[in-house]
């Protein structure tokens, strides 16, 4: 077996892995470790040892987020990784091998390289696979996962995102996290939830799988703002305001785009905003305070690639949302970036548009 690896074992060995962590790593290309066309066979053996359930599981990706769905799904079948960087004593499978026997495919990378591997897996998949997404921003074609989904599989293959307040870290250290699904057909998100029934992840099904899927993209870009007016010492009052007037503005946002407005209130939305706008080590919160420091070089993650990517293609409208266009404003232009902050937040909190 492979050392933090394979079903059978225990949550208590699982979270250990949290010694040897990194940082999230894209998953794409081929891999040094890999010998070549495996058996279905092989492809079993390297995916650890059957218990209890016949799930066969495949991880796409072994930074924190693939390191907490080990956590959360350990004994519920046999799990394999795929990772461009293998561990120390961690032989990663080879991809479309390991896919061709995978009941569910969780992708645990960021959406840039998600189609490229989508690609590569769908022709592998069975008619009962499930893939799943936890990837929360826009590729360089402009597009959530669940978009990406969509145009790659062409309504061949089933599949799923998930959307909430669920830090990684969190959920290894056996707290509770949460999340939205939104699934490509009726009766995927039974399926799902089977998958996840009793571990600390607790899921709530969406029908709105548009807007649950901009939700996630949006509240990386509002994050930002919370940062930035932390560094600035602006309070607790600004932090009360941004939490009310972005969930509005990303309700309006949403319906533009096709969703529903409700969506921004839910878990997705609302939930995962607060999360990332006001969690201990939050990288779009840092983000916001290196913006406000006048520190554009280090500026980088989903937030800013969302505003460049909605930019490229016009996505959105930004004249009719004051605080998206502040953020983009805030990226694209240097220079008085506290004044601006100062000024532009004030005047919005005199706005008596801040209805959804």
């Amino acid at each position: 077996m492979f050392q933090c690896h394979g079903a059978t074992r225990s949550r208590q060995s699982a979270a250990s892995c949290r010694k040897r962590r990194r940082p999230a790593r894209v998953a794409s290309g081929r891999f040094a470790a890999t010998r070549g066309a495996a058996s279905a066979e092989q492809a079993r053996q390297k995916c650890g040892i059957m218990t209890g359930h016949n799930r066969q599981i495949l991880v796409i990706g072994y930074g924190e987020m693939g390191h907490a769905m080990e956590f959360l799904l350990a004994g519920r079948g046999t799990l394999c990784f795929h990772d461009i960087l293998p561990m120390a004593g961690h032989e990663s499978v080879e991809l479309e091998s390991a896919a061709s026997q995978a009941d569910r495919v969780i992708y645990c990378v960021p959406v840039t390289p998600l189609a490229g591997l989508a690609r590569r897996v769908a022709p592998m998949l069975g008619d009962h696979s499930i893939s799943l997404s936890v990837a929360k921003g826009l590729d360089d074609k402009g597009r959530p996962a669940a978009r990406i989904f969509r145009d790659v599989y062409a309504e061949r293959r089933d599949y799923a995102v998930l959307y909430g307040p669920m830090i990684a870290e969190e959920i290894r250290a056996g707290r509770p996290a949460f999340a939205q699904v939104g699934a490509s057909r009726a009766g995927v998100y039974e399926r799902v939830a089977a998958l996840f029934a009793g571990t600390g992840l607790a899921l709530q099904y969406s029908s709105d799988i548009q807007g649950i899927s901009w939700a996630s993209v949006l509240k990386n870009v509002y994050a930002l703002l919370f940062g930035a007016a932390d560094e600035l010492g602006l309070g607790d009052n600004m932090r009360g305001y941004l939490a009310v007037a972005a969930q509005a503005e990303m309700a309006r946002i949403l319906a533009r785009m096709g969703g529903r407005d409700s969506s921004a209130r839910q878990l997705a939305g609302l939930g995962d905003l607060i999360t990332t706008a006001t969690s201990a080590g939050s990288h779009h919160h840092d983000l916001g305070s290196l913006l406000a420091r006048g520190e554009r070089d280090r500026l980088s993650g989903e937030g800013i690639h969302t505003l460049a990517m909605v930019r490229r293609y016009g996505l959105i409208d930004t004249g009719d949302f004051p605080l998206f266009r502040l953020v983009q404003e805030l990226v694209q232009e240097p220079g008085d970036i506290e004044a601006r902050i100062r000024t532009r937040l004030l005047q919005a909190g005199n706005s008596t548009d801040i209805e959804p």
